[in-house]
């Protein structure tokens, strides 16, 4: 296995049989070696900087109906809330003040939020902090949308395509929602000038090792400027409620994985390595990581934007923690950083 992580080192691609044997074949000596590699390009890059992003999540409704997310159509157990743009716009100065120059709105397919009003949003940010990057994540969009929202000012897009293969993503998601669609758009927003980020589930429902194969090859297809990835976890209203969760071991590996495949790239240590593990986000940082992204919403709504169970929310997961999590990046050998930190891919 190290000659196939070595390979991946010098920037040579794997066919799709290396990608499965390596992800199969791992074990703690395999991944030990992997880390260290990835450590090392991720230094080379970007030293011992951890970039912060402000979280803000502006609406809890959705029109979808995702069979693992808590937020979907068909859960009506669901506190609904959508923060007013006066609202948001305060989340934004509260960031600001605490160094945080790039703001990430994310929210569920919510058709509230008009063109209009989003660009309104976009624009007012954009007006009041010319200096911080404005992030999007709010799903599938036409091109025009997309083109519309880059023009008010958004700099990057999050749109993760969870998963590459098409049989799998039916399994995962209604029928009028598909792979190929959601690979559209992400092309889309690379044609219009976003800087783009994706990324998929580890340990999803019917996952198999040939679609995390799938997903590495398509990820250096599409070339993106930042990958998330994170462990499924599953909801208690979600029709996948009983079915395992993704492994901290795994998602750890595929992290270390894409760091080398992809030396450049923005690679968040993700609110759900926090969940599934009380240090998982260092070890996602020492897996090669480079991104956290505490939550600037208001306390009172943050209970309520749960994708999946027992969501970290508080103390270090929210923006009033920072101290506490320069602290414990400090403690693994990090250090947070106020920049805009713009990906070098």
């Amino acid at each position: 296995m190290e000659d196939l992580i070595d390979k991946l080192e010098n920037q040579q691609k794997l066919s799709r049989n290396e990608w499965i044997r390596l992800i199969q074949g791992r074990n703690p000596q395999i991944s030990n070696y992997l880390f260290q590699k990835a450590r090392k390009i991720r230094k080379q890059h970007y030293g011992n900087d951890v970039y912060i992003r402000g979280l803000i999540e502006f609406t809890n409704y959705c029109r979808n109906d995702c069979y693992y997310c808590g937020l979907r159509r068909s859960n009506q157990n669901v506190k609904h809330y959508r923060l007013s743009k006066e609202t948001i716009l305060s989340c934004c100065e509260t960031g600001y003040q605490l160094g945080f120059r790039t703001f990430v709105l994310q929210g569920g397919e919510d058709r509230y939020f008009t063109d209009d009003i989003m660009a309104d949003i976009v624009s007012s940010i954009r007006i009041r902090y010319p200096d911080c990057a404005i992030t999007l994540s709010i799903g599938e969009c036409s091109h025009e949308r997309y083109r519309r929202l880059f023009e008010a000012g958004a700099n990057r897009f999050l749109l993760r395509h969870e998963t590459y293969n098409s049989s799998h993503y039916a399994k995962l998601h209604p029928p009028e929602l598909s792979a190929a669609h959601r690979q559209k758009c992400l092309w889309d927003l690379k044609e219009i000038g976003y800087q783009v980020g994706t990324g998929f589930m580890v340990g999803s429902p019917y996952q198999t090792p040939e679609n995390l194969a799938d997903d590495m090859i398509f990820l250096k297809k599409l070339n993106p400027q930042m990958v998330g990835i994170g462990p499924f976890i599953p909801h208690h209203d979600t029709p996948f409620k009983d079915e395992n969760a993704g492994t901290l071991e795994l998602t750890l590996f595929m992290l270390g994985l894409i760091r080398l495949m992809m030396p450049k790239v923005l690679l968040p240590a993700t609110t759900a390595l926090g969940t599934i593990a009380p240090d998982g986000r260092e070890q996602g940082i020492l897996a090669g990581a480079n991104v956290v992204m505490p939550n600037l919403s208001p306390g009172d709504v943050r209970n309520n934007y749960l994708i999946y169970d027992n969501k970290i929310n508080t103390g270090v997961e929210s923006a009033e923690g920072r101290k506490a999590l320069e602290k414990r990046m400090d403690a693994i050998g990090y250090r947070i950083v106020t920049a805009r930190g713009d990906s070098l891919n």
